[in-house]
């Protein structure tokens, strides 16, 4: 693993090596932006989202019309119909059951759930299947003790209206050699947009030196073969995302080395949408630098 690090989009995989040429390390940055961009553009990606209903207990009505629970008002023009009624997400204990209503049938993992029928789609913290109606599509979510319907569109004009995203000027001096010390403690708490703190696993504290100044940002193991850090920097609120960045790293040798790449600085879901709930950074990695790479701010939320 010395000298060469990666970064998984999805399903795929980018390798960076630290002798690589100028053209070839712009190129494999390039690739890997691109491909983040298709990734935004997927049916499970950011840009689709038009709808987060926080369930309470019991029945919870979801339609277009006012009187709904779960309310979608829809953005797009009149002719883009959705059901003033469509069914009920029934919250008991810590399962999700929906209740398909007596005039429109919807899909579960891609069975029929005819009118009139009933399907749990969630049960304490297992996975929720996809359900559908037409183009739209939606599953249960959970944090901490909020449990709600993350909601899509998959013709949103969202996606029509999207243009990529800007970056700063990619320069292989934002990619620095670091250090993973091991942490002190298991946990790092990590608050959600929500206001929720919760405990992440600490993967450490990265050492590494920019600028002839000497920094550190604490890491977060999710268990994939990367490890997660979320940063801010001098540049948010400015031309960078005001919460904040997020960078993937790959896995320390035996001896602690890795790579920081600040060339694949990317935004939270949040720059695209009103419908997350992203983590923020943690106060100690707030960098009293600004760091003019990856990606700019997009969007207003």
């Amino acid at each position: 693993m010395k000298n060469v690090y990666l970064l998984i989009i999805g399903c795929s995989i980018y390798i960076f090596g630290m002798t690589q040429s100028t053209d070839t390390y712009t190129k494999s940055i390039n690739s890997w932006h691109e491909m983040r961009i298709e990734y935004l553009k997927k049916p499970d990606g950011w840009l689709n989202l038009e709808g987060l209903y926080w369930l309470q207990k019991g029945k919870n009505t979801f339609g277009q019309a006012q009187e709904n629970d779960c309310r979608y008002i829809n953005p797009e023009p009149a002719d883009v119909y959705f059901p003033d009624y469509l069914g009920d997400f029934i919250f008991e204990g810590d399962s999700v059951v929906w209740a398909s209503g007596n005039k429109y049938p919807v899909t579960i993992n891609k069975q029929l759930i005819a009118a009139g029928e009933k399907a749990l789609v969630f049960k304490k913290n297992g996975n929720s299947p996809i359900m559908e109606w037409r183009h739209f599509s939606w599953t249960i979510i959970k944090r901490e003790e909020k449990v709600g319907v993350r909601f899509r569109n998959l013709k949103s004009s969202n996606l029509l209206l999207f243009k990529g995203i800007e970056r700063f000027a990619i320069d292989s001096n934002w990619r620095v050699k670091a250090k993973l010390i091991p942490p002190t403690q298991n946990f790092l708490m990590i608050t959600n947009v929500l206001g929720q703190t919760t405990p992440s696993k600490n993967a450490g504290k990265l050492e590494f030196t920019l600028q002839g100044q000497a920094f550190s940002l604490d890491v977060i193991d999710e268990g994939g073969a990367t490890l997660f850090i979320t940063f801010a920097d001098e540049t948010a609120g400015k031309t960078t995302y005001g919460a904040g960045r997020f960078i993937d790293i790959v896995k320390p040798d035996s001896e602690g080395n890795t790579v920081i790449d600040f060339n694949i600085a990317y935004n939270p879901p949040c720059a695209f949408t009103e419908f997350a709930t992203c983590p923020l950074p943690p106060v100690q990695n707030r960098l009293p630098i600004a760091i003019t790479a990856g990606e700019k701010n997009y969007g207003h939320h």
